[in-house]
């Protein structure tokens, strides 16, 4: 039998009653043989308690406290699961991630994991223990707790599994999969058996939630399968049936079926537009606008520089809607002046729709195909990007329901 890692999110943690049904899922697993860690979050609405309280007693928390306290969040999840597990007659041995250790840098509240020593953890799987391992959590390199910041349990379990040379790293959340779109949006958007890291990186990145981020590149990154599926399935379910169920993340080597040439459609409303108008044509403008930008830690997606007109040119980028009040601080403060510009506008009405898929590589006609859909909804594109896999446009946030729905069904994402 394998070794497979398990984990958990802050619903299906949500309650005592989920935890036992949490903690029957893993024996089922233990039972048939495998040797099982689990990685489970907080308890849902836990962080968001805890971190309540610290801005109750200061507006702005020392990090290393924060951390301090985040932490505790999963100490409570880990030791309850064993709890529950030792209940039903299985031996289960709690961790937090410093015990390990899993050892991060010194970034507090959002740290880095370099590395996992996996020799205390063999030993107890060897002696069969369950092993149950704090998510979103390590320590720094002067013995400092961290945390991996948010949805940074996903990290964990995969570079858990990553570490321990796992079977399978299987995540457990409240959706089934991952679908071709949010069928929020999309009400026939249909759950796909597999995808590519490539496709789900480029989802994640472009507003997919199912997954975080740093999670999909870390298992891109060590080649570790890994599945998203249901933990409010009955948790006694055949265990054939459940292993088979979800969405695989794999690689696009190992799929000997030509891929759909569009796999999903990922949107994200939280944009906001930045145009500096009047800006010197010149060699260095784009880093003298974008560089205190950047300095201000606010990340930068969509750029397009204007053709040039008597020596003068419109420089127009994206930024996360939350950052758009202080990016455009920023560059009243720090940069129009400085490089003579205009003045600056800016628009945060507007999001991104994005059409994903590695068939891009081998189909023409995509671009094509996507833009002619959007004109024929009177949908106006202000911004485009692409790559290998993908192209992002940015429209006027209240076309993006109809342009996600209107895609969805020109490129067929209904039928498999």
């Amino acid at each position: 039998m394998a070794l497979i890692v398990h984990k958990y999110g802050g619903t299906s943690m949500g309650s005592t009653e989920r935890i036992k049904n949490v903690a029957k899922r893993v024996a089922k697993w233990h039972d048939a043989g495998h040797q099982m860690v689990v990685v489970p979050s907080a308890m849902s609405g836990e962080t968001n308690r805890l971190l309540g309280l610290a801005k109750e007693i200061m507006p702005q928390p020392d990090p290393r406290e924060l951390d301090m306290l985040a932490s505790t969040g999963e100490q409570v999840s880990v030791a309850l699961l064993a709890m529950a597990l030792q209940s039903l007659g299985k031996q289960a041995v709690s961790y937090a991630g410093w015990q390990v250790p899993i050892k991060t840098d010194s970034a507090f509240t959002k740290a880095r994991i370099q590395s996992i020593d996996d020799e205390r953890v063999r030993r107890d799987l060897d002696a069969g223990n369950v092993v149950i391992i704090t998510g979103f959590q390590g320590m720094d390199p002067e013995g400092n707790i961290t945390t991996l910041g948010r949805g940074g349990s996903d990290t964990s379990a995969v570079a858990v599994a990553a570490a321990l040379k796992a079977k399978e790293c299987l995540i457990y959340t409240d959706v089934d999969g991952v679908y071709t779109t949010d069928p929020r949006v999309v009400t026939d958007a249909r759950r796909l058996k597999t995808v590519t890291f490539e496709e789900m990186l480029e989802m994640a990145s472009l507003g997919s939630k199912v997954l975080q981020i740093r999670s999909v590149e870390f298992a891109g990154n060590y080649r570790m399968p890994t599945r998203v599926l249901s933990s409010l399935t009955d948790p006694l379910m055949p265990l054939d049936e459940e292993a088979r169920s979800g969405t695989l993340i794999s690689f696009e080597e190992d799929t000997n079926m030509e891929q759909a040439t569009i796999t999903g459609i990922a949107f994200s409303r939280d944009e906001a537009k930045i145009t500096v108008i009047g800006v010197p044509d010149r060699p260095g403008i784009a880093y003298q606008i974008l560089g205190p930008v950047a300095d201000a830690n606010i990340e930068v997606d969509m750029i397009i520089q204007n053709q040039s007109t008597d020596g003068k040119t419109d420089f127009t980028f994206t930024v996360p809607r939350g950052e758009y009040t202080k990016a455009m601080d920023v560059l009243e403060r720090s940069v129009r002046e400085h490089i003579g510009a205009a003045r600056i506008v800016g628009d945060t009405k507007v999001s991104k729709v994005s059409v994903v898929g590695v068939g891009m590589r081998s189909h023409v006609g995509i671009a094509s195909q996507m833009f002619r859909t959007l004109s024929e909804e009177n949908v106006n594109i202000q911004m485009i990007s692409t790559s290998e896999i993908k192209i992002s446009v940015l429209i006027d946030e209240k076309y993006m329901e109809l342009a996600v729905r209107a895609l969805h069904k020109a490129f067929g994402l209904e039928s498999a």
